[in-house]
């Protein structure tokens, strides 16, 4: 994403141990709606990855309207995505003297907000 928009703000959380896919379904869910809404989506959401991608909208929102001056009423969540972190590898005794892997995934969650086009 070489030439983004100036008026596009965005935040990133890295490292967060919760599943990609799991962050991907919460992401999903805001994708396109105005920053209002989707904060109200999120917090009603019954998902724990969306105490997570609750704050990082709200860092997005924050730098918008501290360092862009943009007002928060009117932005919207134009791009809302999670990519894969490092995975941390467990170990877990099985039964006779085997071993199985556990795979603690983490995530980057990453919300662009930018101003709405006025119609």
């Amino acid at each position: 994403m070489a030439n983004t928009n100036t008026n596009e703000v965005r935040a990133t959380a890295k490292y967060v141990r919760v599943a990609p896919r799991k962050a991907r379904a919460v992401v999903s869910l805001i994708r396109n709606l105005p920053v209002e809404k989707a904060l109200e989506v999120l917090q009603f959401s019954t998902r724990a990855a969306s105490v997570d991608v609750a704050k990082v909208l709200r860092s997005a929102i924050a730098n918008a309207e501290n360092n862009n001056g943009l007002r928060a009423n009117n932005l919207y969540v134009k791009l809302a995505y999670v990519d894969e972190g490092p995975t941390l590898k467990r170990i877990r005794p099985r039964a006779k003297g085997s071993a199985s892997r556990i795979n603690k995934r983490m995530s980057h969650i990453t919300v662009v907000v930018a101003p709405r086009k006025e119609a």
